[in-house]
């Protein structure tokens, strides 16, 4: 995977942005190295967590390769230009992003993507796509994520929110010094992947719901997400390892 690596420690896949010279712009290199790093950790039944970051200090990831897009002369970003998940694939285990620098346009849309966000104190967030005439409909999500005024100020200004206002407004969970931001982020996937698979899956969908359903609708779906989580091993396994004081063993079945 040119540009991208990809390593599973204690079932937590990191997949780090490799190109650290070009602030891990989005190369068409880097962009095939995620499609292949995410379709990799969907299949992948040794890593229950996904953790995407960059190569450095500087950037997490400060957007498309506009050099490459100059000499191209793109218009209008393929639908599958980047992974973006839940939109254009389907990543049913949970995603981390661990925001080591600058997450700009297409860095912020990758941050935006994962479910959890934990941010170095020096990261700044983006959508820089007013100041280069750009576009931005992937931002569509984003006053689900922070207030909508919030949300607004970002897309109308293209200016930078820096780590302590993106905490404050919801945009991400944590922020930490930047020499901790691997030993936090890698604590927090641990705790989410000794969880019960069936139910940390069926737990992400229910999350989005409201995103797009009506309240009782959302109940609805709910319902039917978390049956075949009551109906498995697990939902006896967990019950039972209480009462016998030990730790659960999950079969994800």
């Amino acid at each position: 995977m040119p540009g991208v690596r990809y390593e599973v420690v204690d079932r937590v896949a990191w997949l780090t942005i490799d190109h650290p010279d070009a602030r891990n712009a989005l190369s068409a290199a880097v962009r095939a190295g995620l499609w292949a790093g995410v379709r990799r950790f969907v299949d992948d039944g040794s890593a229950a967590v996904l953790v995407l970051t960059g190569a450095g200090e500087r950037a997490f990831c400060a957007g498309g390769d506009l050099k490459e897009m100059a000499a191209e002369r793109l218009e209008v970003p393929p639908p599958d230009f980047l992974p973006q998940f839940g939109r254009n694939i389907d990543v049913p285990k949970p995603t981390i992003a661990a925001v080591n620098g600058v997450a700009y346009a297409g860095g912020f849309l990758l941050a935006q993507q994962c479910d959890l966000v934990v941010a170095a104190e020096h990261a700044r967030f983006a959508v820089t796509e007013v100041k280069v005439g750009r576009g931005a409909p992937w931002a569509a999500p984003l006053s689900w994520l922070v207030p909508p005024r919030v949300a607004m100020e970002i897309l109308l200004t293209g200016d930078p929110v820096d780590a302590p206002r993106a905490l404050q407004v919801g945009l991400v969970n944590d922020v930490v010094p930047a020499a901790g931001l691997r030993a936090r982020v890698q604590e927090l996937a641990s705790r989410i992947a000794a969880n019960a698979p069936l139910s940390v899956r069926a737990a992400k969908r229910t999350a989005y719901l409201s995103a797009s359903h009506p309240r009782d609708e959302a109940y609805a779906r709910a319902e039917e997400i978390w049956a075949p989580v009551y109906a498995s091993s697990d939902a006896q396994e967990g019950p039972a390892a209480f009462r016998d004081r030990r730790t659960p063993v999950w079969k994800g079945a």
